[in-house]
């Protein structure tokens, strides 16, 4: 296990028990917003360091996906998504993330502009009695219609990380609510998401993928109402500047959607 230490005497048990309370209270959810599906990724621990910059392209394509209108959120089905996200460091705990979406193809609508997100994130220092490292993000975003039926939606994500070795987990049980629009006011919806991965080589990591929506959290949806996704995906490390992942989805219920496939491409720029 990597070695773990708070640089001050920060009560880490006590959040953790706070966070995975939170979770458990909330995540126990009527159909909620539709799953983001522009940034296709399980966050890390680590934040970009201070002083620099990251540039990241999110590009994803679904051959196979909702072909029905549903809440006024456009079907997936041969959609093709477009995401730039800038991120500065700005403390060795602190970070500020910046989205622009985009679906380059709608079918029957062309091209879309689909909004924008500010996402800032704090990384909590490293404690050797707690078995992950841990950072916190919010994600508030700016949405256009036709793709979330909210047009400001807040995500709050807890991450939990380990790595053993080789072996490497990740775990961000999000929790994400409306802020304005037709489901301002309603119970967060539970949406977590983990990434367990193994390092091959020194390049070349694989491993397995997880996303859900589980609904709003007063009570869990149906099984056949909640999304599941499945994506086996490869990193690929050939730099400390670079950020490379592939992957392929599959949908594990009739409402997910039943392939996708993705690519995350980012570089960190030295100032």
């Amino acid at each position: 296990m990597i070695g773990m230490r708070w640089a001050a005497p920060i009560q880490a048990p006590a959040l953790l028990v706070f966070c995975v309370v939170l979770v458990c209270v909330l995540g126990i959810a009527r159909p909620g917003t539709a799953q983001d599906l522009f940034e296709i990724q399980v966050y890390p621990y680590e934040t970009v360091e201070p002083g620099r910059t990251m540039l990241e392209f999110h590009t994803n394509f679904t051959p196979s996906g909702t072909k029905t209108m549903n809440a006024g959120v456009f079907p997936s089905h041969h959609q093709f998504h477009l995401t730039a996200e800038i991120t500065h460091g700005f403390t060795k705990f602190f970070e500020v993330g910046f989205y622009l979406e985009t679906a380059p193809y709608v079918p029957e609508q062309g091209a879309k502009f689909t909004g924008w997100h500010v996402r800032p994130r704090f990384r909590f220092p490293e404690y050797e009695g707690f078995p992950f490292r841990m950072s916190l993000s919010f994600e508030y975003a700016f949405n256009q219609p036709g793709f979330d039926p909210n047009p400001q939606t807040l995500e709050i994500r807890p991450i939990f990380e380990r790595e053993e070795g080789r072996l490497y987990l990740s775990i961000n049980p999000d929790l994400s609510l409306a802020t304005k629009g037709p489901d301002a006011g309603s119970s967060p919806v539970f949406a977590p998401n983990a990434k367990i991965g193994w390092q091959v080589t020194k390049i070349v990591s694989g491993g397995l993928e997880y996303y859900a929506e589980t609904g709003p959290v007063k009570h869990l949806d149906p099984l056949s109402q909640q999304h599941h996704l499945l994506f086996p995906a490869i990193d690929l490390n050939v730099s400390p500047d670079w950020e490379l992942n592939f992957g392929v989805g599959h949908g594990l219920t009739n409402t997910s959607e039943q392939w996708m496939v993705k690519a995350i491409v980012g570089y960190r720029f030295r100032h």
